[in-house]
């Protein structure tokens, strides 16, 4: 089911070009964005993917990563195919690059998302496994109707989208755990077939948006594990705020990403220094099944155990039950204690 898209632009000669990420690809017509689920069909594009779910899962929020918005609750995950990237190590690259001309997908209407949800006693509706970004028409129906059933609404996103989109978007979002792949254009270039400066650029407007932000790297030997490349991360991230929480995640071999070993937990241990030498005061590590435990930043206990879920969460209003230290983040009592 194609359905006119959102953000774009007609040109001459029936061209069209595209607003709703930093591609803002010029497509001829009878030819598709680099997303390759935006098409123009005679000066006018349509979304491909429209309401069309690849994907429909009950997650940990933990997962997303998100940490510090609502730990210990579940999230409703849902999935359309295509990408704006087209990373050499995607791990879902089965939903995420589209070969040839036919989109896969269920036809799922918003209603029966939020009521899956509803009926799933998720706290929240995640869009991820593929760049939601583009699938932007069904997330925003979703999300609307999601808010008004008491739903929160969570993007997992590379960061590559407009302005324009986000501005509109933002109204229905709360939290965004955004991949901040590497700080170097050259990374960007070569592994993702995009550019860092829109990244860097999005992130701090979800921020002043008011939106939850996470930031997750993936550290990858040999391509972006460079000390002073995770220091210039490290201080990006401080520059906005020390609370926003980064996430140092292990890297293994997939997809056309084949010639890099799997990261060593002491690669990300040093990552982990950095982040708190910078002055980070959530930095956690992922996917060796160590360092995801929330810990104060002033007096420095444990207050939120995890293992790849949350497992014992000490918090009390929002407080380290030790030395009464606000904790940063959204329902961080959670679901469970």
């Amino acid at each position: 089911m194609a359905q006119e898209a959102m953000f774009y632009q007609k040109l001459e000669a029936n061209k069209v070009q595209c607003s709703l990420c930093e591609h803002r690809c010029k497509i001829l017509s009878g030819k598709r964005g680099i997303c390759r689920v935006r098409e123009n069909r005679e000066g006018i594009l349509y979304s491909l993917n429209y309401r069309k779910l690849i994907a429909a899962h009950i997650d940990p929020i933990e997962k997303k990563p998100l940490f510090h918005f609502y730990p210990g609750s579940q999230s409703y995950s849902i999935a359309a195919m295509g990408c704006n990237f087209h990373c050499l190590h995607c791990q879902n690259w089965s939903i995420s690059q589209v070969k040839g001309d036919a989109i896969a997908g269920r036809e799922v209407s918003p209603d029966k998302v939020v009521q899956n949800a509803l009926d799933s006693n998720c706290l929240s509706i995640s869009y991820t496994y593929t760049e939601p970004t583009i699938y932007f028409e069904t997330a925003l129906e979703v999300a609307r109707l999601a808010q008004e059933k008491g739903l929160k609404n969570v993007f997992v996103t590379n960061g590559y989208i407009t302005s324009e989109a986000l501005t509109y978007l933002a109204p229905y979002l709360d939290a965004a755990s955004i991949d901040l792949k590497a700080m170097s254009d050259s990374f960007y270039r070569k592994v993702c077939g995009a550019r860092l400066k829109p990244v860097l650029e999005r992130i701090k407007e979800y921020y002043e948006l008011g939106i939850w932000v996470e930031i997750t790297t993936l550290i990858i030997p040999g391509y972006n594990d460079d000390e002073d490349e995770l220091k210039k991360v490290a201080r990006y991230i401080v520059d906005i705020d020390k609370d926003i929480p980064w996430h140092i995640s292990a890297f293994y071999p997939t997809y056309q990403l084949t010639d890099a070993p799997p990261t060593p937990v002491s690669t990300l241990q040093k990552a982990y220094q950095i982040g708190k030498e910078a002055g980070l005061h959530y930095v956690y590590q992922g996917n060796v099944g160590q360092g995801e435990n929330t810990d104060c930043p002033s007096c420095g206990k444990t207050i939120i155990q995890r293992s790849y879920f949350t497992t014992k969460n000490r918090l009390k209003d929002n407080k380290c039950p030790y030395c009464e230290e606000h904790i940063q983040g959204i329902g961080m009592s959670g679901t469970k204690s």
